[in-house]
């Protein structure tokens, strides 16, 4: 107990500790391009779209222009995310004191509804073959069209955001808004087509070669042409503290992380120690945060929570398994409903993975199947006795712990017990005694030499 104590104490110690060097990490400067070279900064961003990657994509672009970057590269794979997080990544586009182009990469890639705002917030944008762009209309949080004034409202407030951004940047309007307004979604071909990109590139060479020579107007009406043709990529990733937060978001994640908290903290419960407790309620606040930045379906939630206090049940009611078969079920419906389609038309279009879903529901049941096989067991053991009630102490030897005049305690079996002295005389600490007889919690001992053969 004393070490887990110390364990739990040492527990915030360490968190702090791997913040700060998060933070030292996230301080160190990317790797410069050779003296008399010009640095093309590349910013991967991938995975949902949350306040991590606004913040990490702003402060790059603002790095790179102290830096004097040629040029911004943002390598982009999005399925959506934040509204408020893309409305801060394309604010810091559109006045952007150097050059920002977006590649939407690598093949099988997207740039889907937050993703289609960020690609035209963008001075140039180009599109790796295999990838797609676009379904950026807002729906409901069933999947459904928004009816009414709210449906009104959201749709023309989506069309009119995407607008601006079209007309700022020389991109078609009518193809910006049909991706909201009708959802379509479109190829890298098509989109270049459309004229809303500046073309396909396979690789950031073919990226930087296109953009060399381009004119491209920044913050403030300030004409830049591009010299990117002998520009050195430079990439900057996130920090280590950066991309643990930005994983969460990730909807797999925050789903094990929350199974594991709940669990973490079923296990307090059954048997306090501490260290379970404290990481099943960091495991859960590190889940709610990744769950901020996805379409979270309160009612999937709710299924898994259900699910996982019937395993805590089947631990105290006889149901012969069909406790856990129910928790398993739960767990199966909760984790498949746990994300829903996109209120917002940036939201990402999320979900648990099947392969994750079916692991942790087959754990489930197998946990569940467990306690039910060792509670039938132990239900119909046979019974020692030899190891109940008073016999289990009485006869074993002990030693006195703190003085006995006319109560003291002694330490017998492996415990302390309270003790009296079974003649009334007063024994010493440190006395070896004999149990005689036990009432309730409290032991009747003698000395040892004096006592009787149990």
């Amino acid at each position: 107990m004393r070490r887990t104590a110390s364990l739990a104490r040492l527990l915030p110690l360490a968190l702090l500790g791997l913040g700060t060097a998060g933070l030292a990490l996230g301080a160190v400067a990317p790797a410069r391009a050779a003296d008399g070279e010009r640095a093309a900064w590349i910013l991967p961003a991938t995975g949902v779209v949350d306040g991590v990657l606004a913040g990490y994509l702003a402060d790059g672009v603002a790095k790179a222009a102290r830096d004097g970057a040629a040029v911004v590269v943002v390598k982009l794979n999005t399925p959506g995310g934040s509204l408020d997080a893309t409305q801060r990544i394309t604010t810091a586009f559109l006045e952007a004191p150097v050059p920002v182009v977006v590649w939407v990469a690598p093949a099988g890639g997207r740039a889907a509804s937050a993703g289609t705002f960020i690609t035209l917030a963008a001075n140039l944008a180009w599109m790796a073959p295999g990838t797609n762009i676009g379904a950026a209309s807002p729906v409901s949080s069933s999947g459904e069209d928004i009816g009414g004034t709210l449906g009104t409202k959201v749709l023309n407030d989506a069309i009119a955001n995407i607008t601006a951004i079209a007309e700022a940047r020389g991109r078609p309007v009518a193809w910006a808004v049909s991706t909201v307004a009708e959802a379509k979604s479109y190829s890298a071909a098509q989109a270049a087509a459309a004229g809303a990109v500046d073309g396909t590139a396979a690789t950031i060479t073919e990226v930087l070669a296109a953009a060399d020579g381009r004119t491209v107007t920044l913050a403030g009406g300030r004409a830049v042409t591009l010299a990117t043709a002998g520009a050195v990529p430079v990439e900057m990733p996130m920090n280590p503290f950066q991309a643990f937060l930005h994983l969460l978001s990730d909807p797999n994640v925050a789903f094990i992380l929350f199974t594991i908290g709940f669990y973490g903290l079923i296990f307090e419960l059954q048997n306090p120690n501490f260290v379970t407790g404290i990481l099943g309620a960091i495991s859960l606040l590190l889940a709610f945060i990744g769950f901020g930045s996805l379409p979270l379906n309160v009612a999937g939630l709710l299924l898994i929570v259900l699910g996982l206090v019937l395993v805590l049940l089947e631990t105290q009611v006889t149901s012969h398994g069909l406790l856990a078969i129910g928790a398993a079920a739960c767990v199966a419906l909760g984790a498949a409903a746990l994300y829903t389609e996109p209120g917002t038309p940036t939201a990402p279009d999320a979900a648990v993975a099947l392969p994750v879903i079916i692991t942790i529901v087959t754990l489930t049941a197998g946990f569940g199947v467990m306690i039910s096989v060792v509670a039938y067991r132990s239900r119909h053991a046979p019974r020692s006795p030899i190891l109940v009630g008073s016999l289990a102490v009485v006869g074993r030897d002990g030693k006195v712990s703190r003085p006995i005049d006319p109560v003291g305690t002694v330490l017998a079996a492996g415990e302390e017990w309270t003790a009296r002295s079974a003649d009334g005389r007063p024994i010493a600490r440190g006395v070896p005694v004999r149990v005689v007889r036990q009432d309730g919690l409290t032991l009747y001992v003698e000395p040892a030499a004096a006592a009787p053969a149990p």
